[in-house]
Parts: structure tokens; sequence; C-alpha cells
């Protein structure tokens, strides 16, 4: 019998919580999977563990000097790894001919390059940049059809769905393959219950508690004022080509059912599992096949309950414009995603209040109505356009405040 070679993957943001996640799945199959290229923005001291582990044949930063660190001790340690910097060197390794898979795992709009990079060279891309779909739709979304890239979502909701429709699902056809809608799960934050009240006195440390998650500070705002969650339902749109009326937003605070498929006989199909990233990266990694994860196994009998609420969009009005972004269309979504990046930073820096975030993106939505974008670069104008006059209207909140 031959044995396949190794599976070649570049990880794009190898020492954030999804490149680590992902290494060490990677790592648990050395027969299955090897490393071609590791990046990072400025982690030089993990991305130098990792590449001592996996000894890539490249490796990125975002910065000359740190990549020159890195350059210098990985050859002091007699490593042949090629060490560079800057976005051109990313879009490199993620569409080098060696790959055939591409974990995009970078935040934010430095994420949108590379992962189109990937796509429009025809990999396997295992997503996981929001940004990717919720600036740039359908241009990603071109891309993949005209490359015949294979998308394979990461985020443990949009990866649930995945699982749950059915195996000869065609994108846009709900109906034609039996499904009536999408119930896309939301844990509800650590305000789920609080009253709409006491929400104008929330603190950043408040707001970065998640209940069931650890992750970053910004995307833990996200998720306390449900932002995240209409980001996901703008991503979910995208990548099974929806409208914003066929996804159903549903509090789950256990964060064990991922996300549910709803069928016209009225079946509806769940994905559940532990609380893990690995999860959804192992099955992405091996699909169409299965491996373990590292994951602890979901143990039903110490649930005791799966509890489920309608989102209150009084209490999260962030939802509420997501929602209106995507019908809205055009690059609607690009302006909401920067001016979102912009307010909560300055709520983490208490510059603004927490009911501050939707109050910001509502009057920014207002001044900067949609328009078509058919490119990256319009895009990106947009994405900078937005900032531009978000910084401008928190500056305008931070006076207020103090008087």
């Amino acid at each position: 019998m031959t044995i396949p070679d190794p599976q070649a993957v570049t990880v794009l943001g190898a020492t954030g919580s999804i490149g680590v996640s992902a290494l060490d799945v990677i790592g648990r199959y050395p027969e299955r999977f090897r490393v071609f290229a590791l990046t990072a923005h400025d982690n030089d001291e993990l991305l130098y563990e990792q590449c001592r582990r996996f000894q890539p044949a490249r490796a990125v930063l975002g910065e000359d000097d740190r990549a020159a660190r890195l350059r210098r001790r990985l050859q002091a340690d007699g490593l042949a790894t090629q060490v560079d910097s800057g976005p051109r060197a990313l879009e490199e390794v993620a569409a080098a001919g060696e790959v055939q898979t591409v974990v995009a795992g970078i935040v934010g709009t430095a994420g949108l390059a590379p992962g189109l990079a990937a796509v429009r060279a025809g990999k396997r891309v295992l997503l996981a940049n929001k940004e990717a779909l919720v600036t740039a739709g359908a241009v990603f979304m071109q891309a993949v059809e005209e490359s015949g890239a294979k998308l394979l979502p990461l985020d443990s909701e949009h990866n649930a769905i995945f699982q749950c429709l059915p195996a000869d699902f065609h994108r846009g056809e709900l109906a034609a393959s039996g499904v009536r809608r999408i119930l896309l799960t939301a844990s509800g934050g650590p305000f789920r219950d609080a009253d709409p009240a006491t929400l104008h006195a929330v603190t950043p440390d408040q707001a970065c508690a998640h209940p069931n998650w650890s992750m970053g500070r910004k995307i833990s705002v996200d998720s306390a004022t449900m932002m995240n969650k209409g980001l996901e339902l703008v991503e979910a749109c995208w990548l099974f080509g929806l409208q914003p009326d066929d996804v159903q937003v549903v509090v789950h605070p256990q964060s064990i059912i991922h996300s549910l498929v709803e069928y016209l006989d009225g079946s509806v199909i769940a994905q559940m599992g532990n609380p893990d990233m690995r999860i959804p990266i192992a099955h992405a990694l091996s699909y169409p096949e299965r491996i373990a994860s590292g994951a602890q196994p979901l143990d039903l009998f110490q649930l005791g309950r799966l509890d489920f609420q309608p989102p209150d969009l009084e209490r999260f009005p962030c939802l509420g414009l997501a929602q209106d972004a995507m019908k809205a269309g055009g690059n609607a979504c690009a302006t909401l995603n920067a001016a979102n990046e912009i307010a909560v930073a300055a709520f983490l820096d208490e510059r603004i209040g927490f009911m501050d975030i939707p109050r910001l993106l509502a009057a920014v939505m207002e001044q900067l109505p949609s328009v078509a974008v058919s490119s990256l670069d319009g895009v990106l104008a947009a994405d900078q356009h937005s900032r531009r006059v978000t910084r401008d209207l928190v500056k305008r909140f931070e006076a207020g405040r103090r008087t």
C-alpha cells in the first residue's frame, strides 16, 4: 500500500489562538501534515519555538527587525528556515506552489490579502479570518468560484453549519437541498441577562470576562455587544449563499450546540461538542475524513440542561446593525467592521462607554451610505474612510463625556 506524502500546510497567524490550536492538531499527525510556512505579526519569541519544533521551509514576520532576530537565532540552531518580513512575503507563502492547505488565521484586514492570494492560487483554505468575508465577501467568493479553491470554515459556528448541511449542498440553494433555515447559536456573552439600563456603566474588564471562552480583548468585547454574532451572520450569508432572513440567531448560554440546520421536513440537525477550537480545526484539516483533535469528549451526563432564547436587540443593538449592513450590501459591511474596530479600541482605552459602541456605529452607517465595490482596493478604501470618520466621532463622544 502506497502511503501518500504529508499534506503541506501554511499557517497564517501561527502565534494567535487559531494558529496555536492548528499546530497542536498538526503536531499530532506528522505522517499526515508537514508545515511549509509559519507567519506572525510580532511575536518572534513564540514563532522561534514553533520553528524549532516544526522546522518549516519559510517563516514570515511583520517587522524587519524581528525577522532579522529570528533569522539569527534559527541560523545559530542550524535550521534552514528562510525568514522574511512584510505583506508581500505573506502572500508568497500563502500562494506557494508547494502548499496544499492554508490556515487563514490572521485577524483583521491584515489577513485579507494573503487569504485572497491563497484562494486565487486554488488552495484548500481553512478560513478563520472573519474580515475576508465580512468586508470583502463578494470579491472573495468570486475568487473562490474562479479558482476552484476549497473553502472550509474554522469558526466553530460555521464549521458546525457545514457539518449539518447535506453533503450535496450547493451554495445558495437552501430549498433545493431541503433546508428551511440556519440556526446560528450565540453564547450571549457576559451580559445576556443584564438589565439594559445598567450597560452604560460596563467596564472593559467586565466586558472581557466571557463565561465560556478564553479570547482576546477585542473579540471578547464583540461577544459582549454581540457584534461578533452579527459579523458571523454576515460570514454565514457569504459562505453558504444565504440572505440575512435565512439565518436565525439563537442565544444558547452553554456553548455546547455550535449551530443547527432546520430542514423542510421539520428535522433539525445540530453539531455539538465542548468549546474547543481544535474540534473544527481537526475537522477541516482532515475533511472528508475524521481524526482525533485532542479535545475532551463531550460528557452528555454532565450537561444537565441546554437553554435557548431569542436575542434581545435592545440589549444587543449591534446585532441589528450587522443585519442591516448585510441587507444594504456594497461596502456597508466593510464600513461597519472598520468602525467597530475603532469603537472597541476606544472603549478598551476607556475613551467611550460600552453603549457608545452601537451609537457610534449607527452614526457612521448613517453618515456613510453603502456604495458598490468590486475589488479589494475598493474594500480597503471603504475600510480606511470608515476608520477616519469613526476616529472623528470618537473625539466628539469623548468630549461629550467630559462635559
